[in-house]
């Protein structure tokens, strides 16, 4: 989701916390019905067609229910109002929910790969599956890319990472009903090693994207800067804004979906502290308006630095 500036883009407009809840309650109600349905019917089918793929296919369904329930507790209590002890509001609830997602997944994967493995040291007790587990693993997958679009397009609509990282777990899903496709046809193919090494594919794919998850919100958490796109349009909206003559030492850092500024504009040095004032906050209205910034600080330095003629930012 790369964000320009406001006027680069007619589409990048600023969306507000309370249309990204109501947004994410939504989408993720959506997830929690169809895994219900998926979890309840790829389990039961796959004990009775005897395919592991199958029932390793439901268990990732499961997470993705419990993942479900995640998303709405931090989409509840993320939008809460700042406190005394949480200034900048609780918007990293989000980051930390995404964080929980990581975990997850990777915990799940690296059960299915001790399961799948095995049952790959007793090849002779791997049994021939009912041919009704693949009609159970396409029907899955249709579901799951289904929903994958659907939760990825209202995503990346209200801008929310959190949801980003739910929709790709039903992509997972979906990715995995597929390889779990493969290995019942190669099982009813007369090869029945191939269901529980499609279990195995499976575990290895959750297991890199729940890493992949959890390595990235660790680093938002870590107060990782905003990508280099998102600097440039806001060093941008800075450096036009009447009065400022340049802008050095710009930090961003990640909170939650949104982003904190800080900012040292340099100003025309004969002018008084109130019109150096009126500047600053000038600047802070245009990057709030604009982009998705919750808070602006910006230090007034006056302009007679030689050393300072270009400006600098660093993110």
């Amino acid at each position: 989701m790369d964000l320009h500036d406001h006027h680069d883009d007619p589409d990048d407009t600023v969306v507000s916390p309370a249309e990204r809840a109501v947004a994410a309650a939504r989408s993720t109600w959506v997830s929690v019905l169809v895994n219900v349905l998926l979890t309840t019917v790829q389990i039961v089918a796959g004990v009775l067609t005897r395919s592991q793929a199958l029932i390793a296919d439901g268990i990732h369904s499961l997470s993705d229910l419990v993942s479900d329930f995640v998303v709405l507790y931090a989409n509840r209590h993320g939008r809460s109002d700042a406190d005394a002890e949480h200034p900048y509001g609780h918007h990293r609830f989000e980051t930390a929910a995404s964080l929980v997602l990581g975990l997850l997944l990777l915990a799940v994967g690296i059960g299915m790969l001790q399961s799948a493995f095995g049952k790959l040291q007793a090849p002779a007790a791997i049994p021939t599956v009912h041919v009704a587990a693949l009609w159970v693993a396409i029907g899955g997958l249709v579901a799951k890319e289904s929903l994958f679009r659907y939760m990825l397009r209202i995503a990346e609509r209200v801008k929310s990472s959190m949801l980003v990282a739910n929709a790709w777990h039903a992509r997972s899903d979906a990715a995995s009903s597929l390889v779990v496709a493969i290995g019942i046809v190669g099982n009813l193919a007369g090869y029945p090693l191939l269901d529980p090494l499609a279990a195995l594919v499976v575990g290895l794919m959750v297991g890199k994207m729940g890493l992949s998850f959890a390595w990235d919100a660790l680093h938002d958490l870590m107060d990782r800067s905003a990508d280099e796109q998102e600097v440039a349009a806001i060093l941008s909206t800075l450096r036009d804004t009447p009065g400022v003559l340049a802008v050095h030492d710009m930090r961003t850092r990640k909170m939650g979906d949104l982003i904190v500024v800080d900012a040292h504009l340099e100003v025309d040095p004969s002018i008084n502290v109130e019109q150096g004032h009126d500047i600053a906050v000038l600047a802070r209205e245009r990057v709030m308006q604009r982009h998705r910034v919750l808070n602006l600080m910006t230090h007034v330095d006056p302009h007679h630095r030689p050393d300072r003629d270009h400006d600098t930012a660093v993110r």
